[in-house]
């Protein structure tokens, strides 16, 4: 009885082993995801996504691989400018595998080979710039990180697409003395910012100073313009009228009686300026009293001749 009973707990067991390895040897794979299969020890295939079924006792799925793309973080680390500051630099790599049997089978753990690099490398660049340039070259930095591991990811199977570097971080001392030359740039700069908009204002004054000087004068050259201009017109409006004036006189001497006529006009204008010249000190000719005498001065009878049309015979 008893050994019927240890058959039956046997052939149970057996029965339990058979069906969990046949459950395992059905493989639902999925997307982005590849499974290493080796059978009796050694490789046999990879299982990319979907369904697959193994032979149980002889296949075994050994590695699963993720083909996606990671973020894997680099830990702090001190390092050593080429001007002998200490500096702590951490970063962050995105890596993916491309090549699952190498990743499986070229090194033990592809992740950490990758970090440890990467820490050798960004120790190994640093150590050739200085403080300055360590923070204005991370592009550089990083370029040669992702270089180097590249170089490895030949033989795992892997693919760095960047290395970021998160934080370089100085000593306090070295900081301190950077934010002071920060603060020192910084008012230098509104210095300079200052006396370029001083500059900018009396540039700017200057020119509208020069723009009122040159408006005033092109005004005070159109005034002068046009005042000579009201000049001429005016002394050709007294030319105009002193000739059509002569010319009447002329035609009143041509006629009958014109001389007398204008004996008499000139006359009366002698008598009332001789009126104004009461009060007044003037030094005059000695004979101005004698009214004949000084019309005959003006030769009138000779106007006359000039103005009657000559007779030929």
């Amino acid at each position: 009885m008893g050994m019927e009973i240890f058959v039956m707990v046997t052939w149970g067991i057996i029965f339990l082993v058979l069906i969990v390895k046949f459950f395992q040897s059905i493989r639902l794979v999925s997307t982005q995801t590849a499974h290493i299969v080796e059978r009796l020890g050694r490789y046999h295939k990879t299982l990319e996504a979907g369904f697959h079924a193994l032979i149980p006792f002889v296949d075994k799925v050994t590695f699963i691989q993720d083909l996606r793309e990671e973020a894997i973080d680099v830990p702090p680390q001190e390092c050593f400018t080429g001007d002998e500051v200490q500096v702590t630099v951490d970063g962050v790599i995105y890596m993916s595998v491309w090549d699952p049997v190498k990743a499986s089978y070229g090194i033990v753990d592809y992740r950490y080979a990758a970090v440890q690099l990467a820490k050798t490398t960004t120790r190994s660049v640093i150590g050739t710039l200085d403080l300055d340039r360590t923070f204005e070259e991370r592009d550089v930095i990083s370029a040669k990180v992702v270089e180097v591991l590249d170089q490895a990811g030949q033989a795992w199977g892997t693919k760095v697409h960047r290395y970021e570097i998160k934080n370089i971080t100085p000593p306090d001392t070295v900081r301190n003395a950077m934010e002071k030359q920060v603060s020192a740039e910084r008012e230098r700069r509104a210095i300079l910012a200052s006396s370029e908009g001083d500059k900018q204002s009396r540039i700017n004054r200057s020119e509208g100073l020069k723009t009122e000087l040159v408006n005033r004068s092109e005004g005070e050259m159109q005034r002068r313009i046009n005042e000579a201009e009201g000049q001429a017109e005016e002394i050709l409006a007294i030319a105009a009228a002193t000739a059509e004036s002569i010319e009447k006189i002329g035609g009143v001497i041509n006629q009958e009686g014109g001389p007398e006529s204008l004996k008499l006009q000139l006359s009366e204008r002698y008598i009332k300026t001789l009126e104004k010249l009461e009060d007044t000190r003037i030094v005059l000719p000695g004979n101005v009293a004698d009214y004949n005498s000084w019309l005959d001065n003006l030769k009138l009878d000779e106007l006359v001749d000039i103005g009657e049309p000559k007779k030929t015979s």
